[in-house]
């Protein structure tokens, strides 16, 4: 089973910033959900690798873990690396590269395992994995393999579904901003490359725009811990008006003020409100919000989450 960041998980996460909460602990619970499950199916086809290949000396978990037969992800991330690391070194993840790159890694992995086992003569280890009451015995070196490949899956997890967050949150985020503000439909639009993305593509990046007469203000949404003068770089580099982030550091404020940016900060107790100033400050009709923002926010969520 793969879970996914889902449409109640993107809520959440929504509630959580307009709260001015950490909502970190939702896409942590969805890597260690993922990462679990992962563990467990890996573990039992090592029992079923191990048994199927007990009587051959050949190493058992290359020829069943790194088969050219298996999808080219899981054959990257058995051989201790991931696909997009290939593609970064050799601006191509093809089956065939990826194949090649990854049994050339494995076997530096693997000599450097033996080595390393063969100097620490003092050092015992032997995973048993036991299943349906089978019972497989891995020796230090194939259990230091079996390591490093979970650890690697765990990385890559980690950071497709932090990539994931963002992407998924950003729109239904300032949607809900504006549903919070009364912002009329005419005066924002979600835009990519000059044209109107849909609803449920959040895989590509996005660009939010505040509209006033004929001017189209470029709003851009981070979501990161605390932030440096490097991410406000970045905003001003891109042309924007309006900065939404969880987090900004004071230096950072103080460049997006000299460079008159809007900036919002939401990890602070009511700090979505400030979004009224970039409102007024930009000439945006909308109405000030005063109440509750729970109540009002599961309201806005039944147009935007359909």
């Amino acid at each position: 089973m793969t879970m996914t960041l889902t449409e109640q998980v993107a809520k959440n996460i929504i509630k959580k910033l307009l709260n001015g909460e950490d909502y970190r602990i939702e896409v942590v619970t969805l890597i260690n959900a993922e990462f679990l499950q992962f563990a467990i199916d890996f573990f039992k086809n090592i029992v079923d690798a191990k048994l199927k290949n007990k009587n051959i000396t050949v190493d058992w978990y290359k020829k069943e873990f790194l088969n050219p037969n298996l999808p080219a992800r899981d054959i990257a991330i058995n051989s201790g690396l991931n696909k997009k690391t290939i593609h970064n070194m050799f601006n191509s993840s093809t089956k065939e590269i990826v194949i090649d790159a990854s049994n050339e890694h494995y076997d530096a992995l693997y000599d450097a395992i033996k080595t390393l086992v063969d100097t620490e003569h003092d050092l015992k280890l032997t995973l048993t994995i036991k299943f349906k009451g089978v019972s497989v015995d891995l020796n230090v070196g194939e259990s230091l393999i079996v390591i490093n490949t979970l650890a690697v899956k765990r990385a890559e997890l980690r950071g497709g579904l932090w990539s994931t967050a963002g992407k998924r949150v950003e729109k239904p985020l300032m949607q809900t901003l504006c549903g919070l503000y009364s912002v009329p439909g005419k005066n924002y639009a979600l835009k990519i490359k000059g044209k109107v993305i849909r609803g449920d593509d959040f895989e590509r990046e996005i660009d939010f725009y505040l509209v006033e007469g004929k001017n189209q203000h470029k709003c851009e949404v981070k979501l990161m811990g605390r932030g440096n003068p490097e991410s406000a770089d970045a905003v001003i580099a891109r042309d924007s008006r309006v900065f939404v982030a969880d987090k900004l550091s004071d230096t950072s404020k103080k460049q997006l003020n000299s460079r008159k940016i809007e900036w919002v900060e939401l990890r602070y107790k009511n700090g979505f409100r400030r979004f009224n100033n970039v409102l007024n400050d930009l000439n945006i009709p909308h109405k000030e919000f005063k109440g509750c923002a729970n109540k009002k926010i599961e309201k806005i969520f039944t147009n935007i989450f359909k």
